[in-house]
């Protein structure tokens, strides 16, 4: 019985089991599928039976390892650091393991400058702790688009979340991982102390696989290029290295069965120097087992060895399949090996790597989708020339780089005066292609059934183009999912209303049917307040990009009509610039004269570098979409004074009204209570000022009586919005609220009949018009 090209289907059986064990048994019924499959295609019994056993076996085992995971906790602990921490202003945090190898993630918050330092200065991995603190419940996402704390701690193995409020160091677990992840920190330390400050961020993601020094500004550009890849340690990359290393030996004269020995042993030393990323031990793993099928006289093909690594990896950390890195690693590699043939059919280097780019693209882009919910279109053609750029030239030239920097006599500084122009031309090259509009595909995130039927067209796809089937019929099979994905959120014909759980402050957006406009009112910020700057982090938290940029980004949204701010805080405005340099914005309305508070700069200079129309907003201005009319109420002055002055838009569609207040206090309600005396009776209020006392006054909640109230409200803020008068002011009426910081965000839709509201806790709820 060979085992040629057939551990392919033992790496599926260990798959469904994995699914199995951590979502339902039922999939386990996929299992029968594919000995069903295996009869079909006439493979032999054994092989029939050995994918059932091994299946059921890994289920078992991993239900064993999900029940350890469970085991509670009990603190005080033992805890020894991983190598996977950082130190972000004032908090340390990370993951430790406990004596029973169960991974846990820590918060620690550093008491003074000095601890912080310590702290930068001494490497934590293998460092033991009597740990104190409580474990804590993984934040809420703010929506379901936005970065999940509790699936990212699945993905990761960890069993929970601990806050630490004392511990006592008590020694050092040595160990060989422990070395080499020490000559990893120092390694790292000596690339910022030797290396340009412009080349220590790429230098260190190549060479050790740290990003933490990529700055922003350029991830985004690899981004918007496709070519994120890039600053990850790869395949390719081990393979070169692999090549260096061992061509190395052989001009040493070491024999070169000695040399694949010597190769074998130095490989998984520096997949733990390099960070041990699944990209990185999935192309380690696969040269292990090629070498020693080699030495053992049975050459294993490549897609063997691919499945064999599966098998030992997902063994090893069952959790893993969760990962994203490690689901794109192991699809486009098996993108590559699979269509191997089809690669080769092209003489030209440039078709080859042209089809290297679109079969890898190809096969993970329903996974992109899922993830990321947009594509780079100009990734097919980069990846082209970028690929051998960073391979071929770009890392050999810092591997020798780093080589030389331990030379005496500044040597290395010569090499670098001359480097450094050419990387920083190569810089300005990259950010005037990523600023070429329209490079990215964004249809927002896809349905699992979408998402299959994208992976069936794929697979259909691959096998016309091994026929060599006519391009049309191939382009229409690969088109038409992607259309539908690309449609599937502008066909409905029903008014959506969504409260982006933005934390304390306010984000509305409302999207027209069949999205023919989409409208945004504020996007969120943060009120920041002085702190000494050890405290600071170096990358900030913005709820624009954090999380107003991927709620539009999953829904699909690419463009936004108006951007309405309703008045200079900066919990209603300090997201925009963000959202202005992701989205296509048309216009901004703003209240008048709010654009000279200083709140507001960079929003208008961002604004202006764009061409982006500023519109001074007032009362009584209106405008109509089809049967939908926008007017605003308030303010009636231009002089901008604060809260009061807020722009307050009502908004109405044949049966169904909403009326959106910013910050619009007691005053301000009294007065438009009096100018509009039709005013009543609403459907939808998001409450003025986030439901301070300030606001919702008694006569103005009686008067609109609204079907539903919002009060955007961040969690345990220390204002106590909303405030329990507020509440109890609408109880009093039995009126429904709901408040962000509760239930998350709110996504209303308008019917004929009722509105219908799910928020992001995935409550579902109807409420008649």
């Amino acid at each position: 019985m060979s085992f040629k090209h057939n551990w392919i289907f033992y790496a599926l059986s260990v798959l469904v089991a994995t699914l199995a064990a951590f979502e339902s048994v039922r999939l386990l019924f996929i299992l029968l599928l594919i000995s069903g499959f295996l009869t079909y295609k006439k493979i032999a019994i054994g092989h029939v039976v050995g994918v059932l056993i091994v299946g059921t076996i890994s289920y078992f085992s991993f239900i064993h390892e999900i029940k350890r995971l469970n085991e509670p906790l009990q603190l005080p602990e033992v805890l020894t650091w991983t190598d996977e921490y950082t130190i972000k202003g004032n908090v340390l945090r990370g993951f430790m393991k406990d004596r029973k190898g169960r991974t846990i993630y820590v918060k620690y918050e550093i008491k003074s400058e000095n601890e912080k330092i310590n702290f930068q200065q001494t490497p934590l991995v293998g460092m033991e702790f009597r740990v104190d603190g409580k474990l804590v419940e993984p934040s809420k996402p703010n929506h379901d688009y936005a970065f999940d704390m509790k699936r990212y701690l699945k993905s990761k193995g960890a069993i929970g979340i601990v806050e630490i409020s004392e511990w006592q160091f008590i020694g050092i677990q040595d160990s060989i991982s422990r070395k080499i992840s020490l000559q990893r920190f120092h390694l790292k330390q000596h690339i910022e102390e030797t290396f340009p400050h412009s080349l220590v961020g790429e230098a260190q993601a190549l060479l050790i696989g740290l990003q933490e020094n990529v700055d922003e500004e350029t991830s985004r550009a690899y981004q918007t290029l496709g070519i994120t890849h890039l600053f990850a340690i790869s395949g390719l990359h081990i393979a070169i290295v692999s090549f260096i290393f061992f061509q190395g030996l052989l001009r040493l004269k070491v024999r070169r069965e000695l040399a694949t020995i010597v190769l074998m042993i130095v490989l998984p030393i520096y997949g733990i120097l390099a960070g041990g990323a699944p990209s990185v031990w999935r192309a380690i793993t696969i040269v292990e087992i090629m070498m020693i099928s080699r030495i053992k006289g049975n050459k294993l093909s490549v897609d063997d060895c691919l499945a064999i690594s599966f098998i030992l990896f997902v063994w090893l950390e069952p959790w893993v399949i969760y990962q994203v890195g490690f689901q794109l690693s192991y699809l486009a590699t098996a993108s590559l090996i699979y269509s191997g043939p089809l690669i080769n059919r092209f003489s030209s280097w440039i078709i080859q790597s042209f089809f290297i780019t679109f079969v890898c693209q190809l096969l993970v882009y329903p996974l992109l989708l899922f993830h990321f919910y947009e594509i780079s279109l100009s990734s097919f053609i980069v990846n082209i020339f970028f690929v051998p750029l960073f391979s071929f030239i770009i890392l050999p030239i810092n591997i020798v780089l780093l080589f030389v920097s331990y030379f005496p006599f500044n040597l290395s500084s010569f090499l670098f005066h001359g480097y450094e122009p050419v990387r920083l031309f190569l810089t300005t090259i990259i950010d005037f292609l990523q600023s070429i509009p329209h490079q990215m595909w964004n249809p927002g995130k896809p349905t699992i059934i979408l998402i299959l039927v994208a992976f069936i067209s794929v697979f259909i796809v691959f096998y016309l183009l091994d026929s060599q089937r006519n391009w049309s019929i191939i382009l229409i099979v690969l088109f038409i999912p992607a259309l539908i994905i690309h449609f599937s959120g502008k066909l409905s014909n029903e008014l959506k209303i969504s409260f982006i759980n933005v934390g304390q402050g306010d984000c509305v957006v409302i999207e027209l049917p069949y999205r023919k406009q989409v409208y945004m009112i504020d996007t969120g910020g943060l009120l920041r307040f002085e702190q000494e700057q050890w405290k600071k982090s170096n990358r900030s938290y913005e709820i624009g990009r954090d999380v107003v940029v991927p709620y539009l980004k999953g829904k699909g949204i690419t463009k936004i009509d108006k951007l309405i701010l309703t008045h200079a805080d900066s919990d209603h405005v300090e997201g925009a610039e963000e959202v202005l340099q992701e989205i296509e914005v048309k216009e901004i309305h703003i209240t008048p004269s709010s654009y000279k508070e200083k709140v507001m700069n960079e929003l208008l200079m961002e604004a202006e570098s764009r061409k982006i129309p500023i519109i001074e907003q007032i009362s009584n201005r209106s405008w109509k979409v089809d049967d939908i009319t926008f007017t605003y109420l308030w303010p009636k002055e231009t002089t901008y004074e604060g809260n009061n002055d807020s722009l307050v838009l009502y908004m109405s569609m044949n049966q169904f009204d909403a009326l959106f207040t910013g910050d619009l206090e007691k005053e301000g309600e009294q007065i438009i209570v009096k100018e509009y005396p039709d005013l009543s009776k609403i459907d939808v209020l998001k409450a003025g000022h986030h439901g301070s006392k300030t606001s919702s006054s008694e006569e103005f909640i009686g008067k609109l009586q609204p079907s539903l109230t919002i009060f955007s409200a961040g969690e345990n803020n220390r204002y106590g919005h909303p405030h329990q008068e507020v509440v109890e002011r609408f109880d009093a009426y039995d009126l429904t609220t709901l408040t962000t910081s509760e239930v998350g965000t709110i996504e209303v839709t308008i019917s004929d009949s009722n509105m219908e509201i799910v928020t992001s806790n995935k409550e579902k709820r109807e409420i008649s018009k």
